[in-house]
């Protein structure tokens, strides 16, 4: 589960991760994973935000998803550095994909958006 100080909660702050000056984004067939550093939140855990929608299939299925990928992302934690906000956005395959596929999905993208914003801090 992820720690309350590691959630995106407000709707600024996914916005801002995602579109936000400074968004860097990295995308596949199941996921596109948002990130972004702004010098205001030096020094604070990074947090992350899911972004799950109807498309990707009923009320079950989608809380199925939000679960798996929370599951996914705990151990990413660690070697995110501090400041950092990042959003999973699920696309609708994801809803049938299994959690394996999840992981060998969000893993390269999550590497490759940290690394665009610059790696460690």
């Amino acid at each position: 589960m992820l720690p309350a100080p590691s959630r995106l909660r407000e709707r600024a702050d996914f916005a801002t991760a995602a579109r936000g000056r400074g968004a860097v984004r990295a995308g596949s067939r199941l996921l596109v994973v948002h990130a972004t550093r702004t010098d205001a939140r030096a020094g604070f855990p990074p947090r992350v935000g899911f972004v799950v929608s109807k498309a990707v299939g009923n009320a079950v299925v989608r809380n199925r998803t939000k679960r798996r990928l929370r599951s996914l992302v705990v151990p990413l934690l660690g070697a995110t550095p501090s400041g950092v906000d990042v959003v999973v956005r699920a696309n609708p395959a994801a809803g049938s994909a299994t959690f394996m596929d999840l992981q060998s999905a969000l893993n390269p993208l999550w590497h490759r958006v940290i690394g665009r914003l610059g790696g460690s801090s």
